[in-house]
C-alpha cells in the first residue's frame, strides 16, 4: 500500500497543486493562516483516491474543527490524516518549499506516511516497522552525528515561550538555525540528516502525522517540551523536540528544558 500511496500523492500534486503554483488567489482562515483553491482541490482529490486504497474516514486540514475532532474521536481503528499543502504561504509567494502530507493512523499512531515535495520531486515515505525512504533510498542519508555546538537546527521561534525564544535568539547552543515554513518537510529533513535538531512550539495533527513516523523509522527521537511521551499529549497542538541521533537528542532536550 505504501507504493500505491506514494503514487497517489504524486498524482494529486502534479494534477491539482503544481498547475496552480504562482497562479492561484488566496484567502485567510479564521486563525489568520492562508488557504487557496489549490488546497481545496488537492484535499478533494485525496479524499477520492485514498478511499480506494483503504476504506476509512479522511481527516483534512481544510475541514471544520468540529468535524476534525469528531472524525478523530470516532475512528481510532483507522483514519487518513491529510495536509493538502503544507507551507501554503510559501506556495502563494512562490517560495519553492511546500509539500503534500498523508498518513494512515490507527489507535492514535501513524502506520503509513508520505510527505511529497513536488518542486524537488522528493517523496519521503515510511511504514511502521519497515523503515523510511526518500525516492527509494533508505533514510537517513547522512548518518554521522555532529557535536552539539556544530549542529544545524530548524527552529520556529514564534510559538515558543518567551524565555526560551530569547535564550535561543541570543545564546543558541548550536552552530546555525533555519526555518523554512513547512513543518512536514522539516521532520523529513531531520530524518534524512539534513537538519540535526528540530524545535516547534505547537503543531497540529496533520503537521506531524506523517513526518513523525518517517523520523521514527529513520532512527530518530522526539518528544514535547514538557513530556517525554509525545503521543500522550493532546493531539491538536503539540510542541516538538526532535533529533536524528539519540545522544544529540538527549542533549537538545535537556538544554531546552533547562532554559524554558
Amino acid at each position: 500500500m505504501l507504493d500505491q500511496l506514494i503514487t497517489a500523492v504524486k498524482t494529486v500534486a502534479h494534477q491539482e497543486v503544481m498547475p496552480r503554483y504562482l497562479k492561484v488567489a488566496h484567502d485567510k482562515k479564521n486563525d489568520g493562516s492562508l488557504f487557496t483553491q489549490a488546497d481545496l482541490a488537492a484535499q478533494e482529490a485525496l479524499v477520492s483516491v485514498l478511499s480506494t486504497l483503504h476504506d476509512c474516514p479522511i481527516l483534512g486540514e481544510e475541514m471544520s474543527e468540529a468535524l476534525q475532532q469528531t472524525l478523530w474521536q470516532e475512528n481510532q481503528a483507522g483514519v487518513w490524516c491529510v495536509d493538502p499543502i503544507d507551507g501554503t504561504s510559501n506556495f502563494v509567494h512562490g517560495i519553492p518549499y511546500f509539500a503534500i502530507s498523508v498518513a494512515l493512523i490507527r489507535q492514535g499512531r501513524p502506520v503509513l506516511g508520505v510527505v511529497y515535495d513536488p518542486v524537488a520531486d522528493e517523496a519521503f515515505a515510511a511504514e511502521k516497522g519497515h523503515g523510511a525512504w526518500l525516492n527509494g533510498v533508505q533514510l537517513p542519508i547522512r548518518a554521522s552525528a555532529p557535536q552539539f555546538r556544530e549542529a544545524i537546527a530548524t527552529v520556529d521561534l514564534k510559538r515558543l515561550p518567551e524565555k526560551l525564544a530569547r535564550a535561543l535568539s541570543f545564546r543558541p547552543p548550536y552552530a546555525s538555525q533555519r526555518n523554512f515554513g513547512a513543518s512536514t518537510l522539516e521532520w523529513c529533513y531531520v530524518a534524512a540528516g539534513r537538519f540535526d535538531l528540530s524545535l516547534h512550539g505547537g503543531q497540529k495533527l496533520w503537521d506531524y502525522a506523517a513526518g513523525s513516523l518517517i523520523l521514527q523509522e529513520a532512527g530518530g527521537s522526539y518528544c514535547t517540551l514538557e513530556h517525554d511521551q509525545f503521543w500522550e499529549t493532546p493531539p491538536w497542538n503539540r510542541s516538538v523536540v526532535a533529533a536524528l541521533h539519540p545522544p544529540l537528542f538527549n542533549e537538545w532536550r535537556e538544554w531546552l528544558r533547562d532554559h524554558a
